[in-house]
């Protein structure tokens, strides 16, 4: 993999911090080319450099958080539902401003979109209708409502400036996910 100039990957920063900023003040269809500018402190012809528009730039953005969640989902496969959240729950908080910004306002629902999605491929193989309690459901039904119920407890920790810990939220929704999915 070639190495990155630190100037590059510094801008990209800037500008992914101001598009969170700018987000949690305003919807992001009202944002401009020229408010990311402003907010970064770099030209608009630097914005097009790295990204087609604020499209582009919110995609990127977004895609690097899910990518981190796969990695982190990947190296705690072979570990219960409990600790699998804590890893999960503990990068949600060191990454509170973009998750409470995509999550808890009307900025981003491509993002909500996006993580349902994702979460519906992390649990496709965790749930096992054949035995047990979900004997006889649709897999399927059964895989939405999993992954469904999930971002809406994350939303609602978010939406309700975190309640209770990351830990107790890790917790539970672990007890919840061995429950429905062992």
């Amino acid at each position: 993999m070639p190495k990155v100039d630190r100037r590059i990957l510094k801008t990209q920063e800037a500008l992914k911090k101001a598009l969170i900023e700018l987000m949690a003040e305003k919807n992001f269809d009202d944002i401009t080319i020229q408010d990311l500018s402003d907010q970064a402190n770099v030209s608009r012809g630097t914005i097009y450099l790295h990204y087609a528009d604020k499209y582009d730039l919110l995609d990127n953005l977004i895609e690097t958080h899910i990518n981190e969640l796969a990695v982190r989902c990947a190296s705690v496969a072979d570990l219960d539902f409990v600790t699998g959240s804590i890893v999960w729950t503990e990068y949600f908080e060191s990454n509170y401003n973009f998750f409470s910004t995509m999550l808890a306002s009307k900025g981003a629902p491509f993002f909500r979109n996006r993580f349902l999605e994702f979460l519906v491929e992390e649990f496709k193989d965790e749930v096992d209708n054949t035995q047990g309690k979900n004997e006889g459901l649709n897999n399927e039904l059964v895989v939405q409502f999993v992954a469904s119920s999930y971002v809406g407890v994350v939303e609602w920790w978010f939406t309700n400036e975190r309640p209770v810990t990351h830990q107790v939220l890790a917790e539970q929704l672990g007890t919840l996910l061995e429950r429905i999915c062992e």
